[in-house]
């Protein structure tokens, strides 16, 4: 049974970080957030597993022009840039806006599309037609994007920040807001065929997207650019944004290309189709079946990571709460320190610090491990306080009398006092585990692709936010349940009342 344990989760781990190893120098590592939406990058709606989008299309033909192959690595949109200096990758595109602050941190190419930002209102809104119209009322744009930037250095308007765009559309039909500001493709792929929204005023402001280049690697910096001014020449770049129905009178006098076009936007049509097509039952869960390898795999990995910082925290919590209980005054202050910080500390923030502050320091986890680290020491400090309670609940008499038997305070502690503290605090324990489990979600924005973020691309892609959450919580509930039977069976177990009265019987 232990060897059956042990060799699955081997097979956990391996299955958790094989995506992160490294790759070889014909590859091109390339960093951005598939939750991003279209037609950045998203899934694709005939084969979920697959990623696509024009910036896709656009670092395949860049590879091919390098003779390079592309690797994607998943990231949070925020975290692209932190990320490149971590080494995780090699560039970062996912429509990061060029502007004079990145470019304090970054190496920017040369622009590989130029666009505007367009807002947005929903269908029966008359009074809002121009950013002079916001004033007074409630806006939603992404966070840390040039929109944000815009409507905040406009005035008087009530700015809201979202981790993506389609939340910011979700509040303003729920009445939240009033509008959105966002980037014209945005607006293209979610809001101008939708009749429960409608574009509205003027283009406002010009963007300029890049792709972000650590500044020390000039030499990629340089082949980058090379092969950005390939594909504009040969004219692959004006065929893959025409196919995106991305082409706009910025990129033609950008490019000096006024010609009129000839490739047809089939796979801006593909997009709708796959939207604006209902589905009959049979259909629908079809769909919801194509999702299980992703789902499956995504379970696995958060399996993974919450059985493996689960352990972490019950030994080192261990330690913790036996340091606090017996240990000298000024180390036991120490263990007191501890318990306080991390639990008086965000577990976000401390996933943030390790992931990308010990790299400066030499320390460089893999995101597997950073996550590992994170939530075990978080959860340690928990069950630090789960065992002091069993230590105390266990009648100080006994260490006494263990004592006075001959025994050491060390054999007293593990034959006498430990084993019944354990079985006091298996209960609290069991509930902590069915919380890392959950918490293991926050590891995305360390580049873990776990089940709440595949939930998260699915989700978008579809508009499908409660049949998949349904199928998400169903996972998330099975998971948890085998863990809930074997902290029951291990409590009828270790009951001593009960095993003496069935003795007695």
């Amino acid at each position: 049974m232990k060897k059956n344990l042990l060799l699955y989760l081997i097979l956990i781990f391996f299955l958790s970080i094989h995506h992160y190893s490294f790759a070889d120098k014909k590859t091109l590592r390339w960093a951005a957030d598939a939750e991003g939406n279209a037609p950045y990058i998203f899934q694709d709606p005939k084969i979920p597993i697959n990623n696509i989008g024009f910036e896709v299309d656009i670092v395949n033909a860049i590879c091919k022009e390098l003779n390079r192959t592309p690797v994607f690595v998943q990231n949070q949109w925020d975290g692209l840039i932190p990320g490149l200096y971590r080494k995780d990758y090699d560039i970062a595109i996912n429509g990061l806006e060029i502007t004079e602050d990145r470019k304090q941190q970054v190496l920017f190419s040369k622009p590989y599309y130029l666009t505007f930002e367009q807002l947005v209102v929903l269908q029966n809104e008359n009074r809002i037609n121009s950013l002079a119209d916001l004033v007074g009322r409630k806006a939603g744009a992404l966070k840390n994007s040039l929109a944000e930037r815009i409507l905040v250095a406009k005035g008087g308007i009530e700015v809201r920040s979202y981790e993506g765009e389609l939340n910011a559309f979700q509040d303003m039909l729920n009445g939240r807001i009033d509008a959105c500001l966002v980037d014209a493709p945005i607006a293209l792929y979610y809001a101008a065929w939708n009749p429960q929204y409608k574009l509205v005023g003027q283009p406002i402001g010009e963007i300029s997207y890049g792709i972000a280049i650590r500044k020390d690697d000039t030499t990629l910096y340089k082949d980058i650019n090379r092969a950005i001014d390939k594909i504009s020449q040969s004219g692959e770049l004006r065929k893959i944004l025409e196919q995106w129905n991305l082409w706009n009178y910025m990129m033609a006098i950008y490019l000096d290309d006024k010609s009129e076009s000839n490739v047809p936007p089939s796979k801006y049509e593909a997009y709708l189709s796959s939207q604006g097509r209902s589905l009959n039952f049979w259909e629908q869960l079809d769909r919801y079946v194509s999702f299980l390898p992703m789902f499956g795999q995504a379970a696995l990995v958060t399996l993974g990571l919450s059985v493996v910082s689960m352990l972490v925290a019950i030994i080192f919590g261990l330690f913790v709460a036996l340091v606090r209980v017996y240990a000298p005054s000024p180390i036991s202050k120490l263990a007191v320190l501890y318990i306080e910080v991390i639990r008086g500390t965000p577990l976000l923030i401390q996933l943030l610090i390790i992931f990308y502050t010990l790299p400066t320091f030499g320390i460089n986890l893999t995101p597997f491990w950073a996550a590992v680290i994170g939530l075990g020491l978080n959860y340690a400090a928990y069950e630090a306080e789960n065992y002091r309670a069993g230590l105390f609940s266990v009648h100080k008499g006994q260490m006494e009398a263990a004592i006075s038997l001959g025994m050491t305070k060390g054999q007293a502690l593990r034959h006498i006092i430990l084993p019944q503290a354990l079985r006091l605090v298996l209960p609290p324990v069991t509930n902590d585990f069915i919380s890392l489990l959950k918490d293991s979600s926050l590891v995305s924005v360390i580049t873990m692709v776990e089940l709440t973020k595949v939930y998260n691309y699915i989700s978008s892609t579809y508009f499908d936010f409660l049949g998949t959450g349904l199928i998400v919580a169903a996972i998330y509930l099975l998971l948890g349940l085998p863990f809930v039977k074997f902290s029951r069976m291990a409590e009828r177990k270790f009951n001593v009342d009960k095993r003496k009265s069935m003795m007695n019987v």
